[in-house]
């Protein structure tokens, strides 16, 4: 797992429509007996398959409104009531542009969000070219900067090069710096690697290099990835069993403190009853479930029930939301 984590959406598409090959000179034309490698995407989403399958739990009860201005503006409205979780309200923005790169990419993307009491997180996006992209990513509570973010991506055909900078403060000798590298060998096959260098009074001696080699095979229905680095392992396998039923598995250890952790994971999406189910279950025995279900004739609704259950803790927490627009 990457010890920065930044917000990039891994292009997903198979084939080009024409409205996106009219629009835009960036999107590479692909042949059906092309067999190469293609850019690996970002190692950010090297487990996102496995990842994608996990239930957002959630606590008490919340009302989501969106609407859509235009074709690129929304803006979004949220209230939340819970005991646990930050409650209150949160209005959001977001802006897609109208420049295309890649198969189903759009840039710039500028989102954000805000709450009464002046908390914010915004997040921006753009591509440089087509093979160059910049993040920056910032969270502002009680009227101080409480985290920054920021990177630079340079795609190629086989390969993907990224650099983050989080946190950075020159006078204190204060962040983190990470280096991102991964290369397809095959259209199956990745291998990458991850270098981080951390800067702070809170680590031993002031400073620290963590390093970690990175593998994915994926041939579609079946992908394995793992990271295998200084702080542990961490290896993730994802199946597509069936059109309604996806699988996955992951195990993650911890070699400082000697802990390891085994999760299941699974995704039901029943087409003719409009509803999807995600749920896992750990070896620490821990479960939860997340149903949602669209509602008619409301158009664009949504009703969310969540349900997580911790056995060695004794907790219960139960959760119901309704999504619309």
């Amino acid at each position: 797992m990457g010890i920065v984590q930044t917000l990039f959406n891994k292009p997903d598409e198979l084939f080009i429509t024409s409205a996106n090959l009219e629009s835009s000179s960036c999107v590479p034309c692909y042949e059906e007996v092309d067999r190469k490698p293609g850019n690996p995407g970002s190692f950010e989403d090297l487990h996102a398959k496995t990842k994608q399958l996990y239930p957002q739990n959630f606590e008490g009860a919340y009302l989501l409104l969106k609407k859509s201005l235009s074709q690129h503006f929304n803006v979004t409205y949220k209230m939340t009531l819970s005991s646990v979780t930050p409650h209150g309200l949160k209005f959001g923005v977001n802006y897609v542009g109208t420049k295309h790169v890649g198969l189903s990419e759009r840039y710039p993307v500028i989102s954000g969000e805000i709450t009464p009491d002046g908390n914010m997180s915004a997040n921006f996006m753009h591509t440089l070219g087509c093979r160059y992209r910049f993040k920056l990513s910032t969270q502002i509570s009680n009227g101080k900067y409480k985290a920054l973010s920021t990177g630079l991506d340079y795609r190629s055909d086989d390969c993907t090069v990224a650099l983050t900078l989080a946190n950075p403060d020159l006078l204190q000798r204060h962040g983190t710096m990470v280096l991102h590298y991964l290369q397809a060998i095959t259209p199956r096959i990745t291998l990458g690697t991850e270098i981080a260098y951390l800067c702070g009074s809170q680590i031993a001696e002031g400073r620290q290099t963590m390093m970690c080699a990175a593998f994915r095979h994926s041939t579609g229905p079946t992908t394995l990835s793992a990271t295998f680095g200084e702080a542990g392992v961490h290896v993730c396998y994802h199946r597509q069993a069936s059109k309604q039923l996806k699988l996955g598995v992951e195990i993650e250890t911890n070699t400082r403190i000697h802990e390891s952790i085994g999760t299941i994971v699974y995704q039901i999406d029943v087409p003719y009853a409009d509803f999807v189910f995600r749920g896992f279950v750990n070896s620490e025995t821990t479960m939860g479930a997340v149903f949602e279900k669209k509602l008619y004739p409301i158009p664009k609704a949504l009703l969310v029930i969540s349900g997580f259950l911790n056995h060695k803790k004794q907790q219960f927490r139960v959760g119901i939301g309704m999504n619309i627009g």
